[in-house]
């Protein structure tokens, strides 16, 4: 088996500054070549003298198996989970520095929420992502490619609606759709209405799809941009504020819509300052705040990983107070007869406190933990309140 050898400041097959190696490909069962960080490498496998594969910076190398009889040969990628990964991600605009050192990891098929105060860099960040904007510094990859440069790759497999959708007012819905399809170069012309009909009925515009878009409310644009982004599959689908507008009946629609996007295979990415709206659709999220990114995981992680409260309910509130108080429990709250607080780092048994309570008198109606919310993780990174639409 013959090695690929590439120089660079790693050494030999750690490439790190160079969009290719080439390896000879030989009459050898296998040939080895740096994974990239994509879903997979394709390369030819012919009886050419050598292949040429993307480099990933710092990966690990993979075996393919040779074919004389195959076209291609298809490199499975160590990072095939991930669908966008950033690597200190950083973009400053006349001094301020609104992204700065962002390592984001999304994974394949999850409904991924990106949250953060106003002005965190979260639609920056989605706007780099797109290839909108370049970034100052670091690297942005999706769907296993380097954006911006492989827009014209990528792009085609990804939906998108940042900052709401761009509409033509003087046409109908339905003729928007189909200038948005005829822009795809990858559409088929030949089944353009059959796809604009299905996407206006996916987000529930079918009988409004007749009237022009000027006269279409908020929330109905909203739907329409989503339903543009939705005419052809896509492998991912980007989401800024998607639910902006809509009253509660559309939120639950778009909320189930992605759903069964999601278990189709599509991974959705979305930003929303709903946080009730993230628990309830999101499998994992991200949160920001100046421009850096505080933590990200599983949506029920990272709720779990802030302190719940303790509660008692009890006609005999200030009493129940100050035995909880002596007993170390902090930030103390009343309302009515509901009394709560955080439990010190190292709590007592929770039997112990019932037992104290009960002993000083207080009559104890209920008593227990609340398991704290994705709202509560949030206040707690962020020290600001959750109406983050930034």
């Amino acid at each position: 088996m013959q090695q690929p050898q590439a120089a660079g400041p790693n050494g030999p097959n750690r490439p790190s500054t160079y969009d290719a190696v080439t390896v000879p490909a030989a009459d050898a069962d296998a040939v080895t070549v740096p994974a990239a960080d994509a879903d997979a490498v394709t390369v030819p496998a012919a009886d050419a003298d050598a292949v040429t594969v993307p480099a990933a910076d710092a990966a690990d190398v993979v075996t393919v198996p040779a074919a004389d009889a195959a076209d291609v040969v298809t490199v499975p990628a160590a990072d095939a989970d991930v669908v966008i990964e950033t690597r200190g991600l950083a973009k400053r605009y006349r001094g301020t520095l609104a992204v700065d050192g962002l390592d984001l990891r999304v994974p394949r098929g999850s409904v991924f929420g990106f949250l953060g105060p106003n002005g965190s860099g979260k639609t920056t960040t989605i706007r780099m992502l797109m290839g909108l904007i370049a970034p100052t510094a670091g690297t942005a990859r999706v769907l296993g490619r380097p954006m911006p440069s492989a827009q014209r790759t990528v792009l085609p497999k990804v939906g998108a609606l940042i900052e709401g959708p761009a509409l033509y007012g003087f046409l109908s819905g339905h003729d928007n759709l189909l200038r948005y399809d005829a822009a795809d170069p990858t559409a088929d012309p030949r089944t353009r209405r059959a796809r604009v009909g299905s996407a206006l009925d996916r987000v529930g515009l079918t009988a409004a799809g007749a009237k022009k878009a000027k006269a279409y409310s908020l929330g109905m644009k909203q739907r329409l941009g989503l339903a543009a982004a939705l005419l052809q599959p896509r492998e991912l689908l980007v989401l800024d504020e998607p639910t902006n507008g809509l009253d509660p009946q559309g939120m639950r629609e778009i909320r189930s819509l992605v759903r069964e996007l999601a278990a189709d295979g599509t991974t959705v990415f979305l930003s929303s300052h709903l946080l009730d709206e993230i628990e309830q659709v999101c499998t994992h999220a991200a949160v920001m705040a100046r421009g850096r990114l505080l933590t990200q995981g599983p949506v029920a992680e990272l709720a779990a990983g802030t302190r719940g409260r303790l509660v008692v309910t009890t006609p005999d509130p200030a009493d129940a107070a100050r035995v909880l108080k002596e007993q170390g429990v902090g930030a103390l709250l009343t309302d009515g007869q509901r009394v709560s607080g955080e439990l010190p780092a190292d709590p007592p048994d929770l039997a112990d406190l019932n037992a104290a309570l009960v002993a000083a008198g207080v009559r104890v109606r209920g008593f227990g933990l609340e398991r704290a919310s994705l709202e509560d993780a949030f206040v707690a990174l962020t020290g600001e309140g959750f109406d983050v639409a930034g």
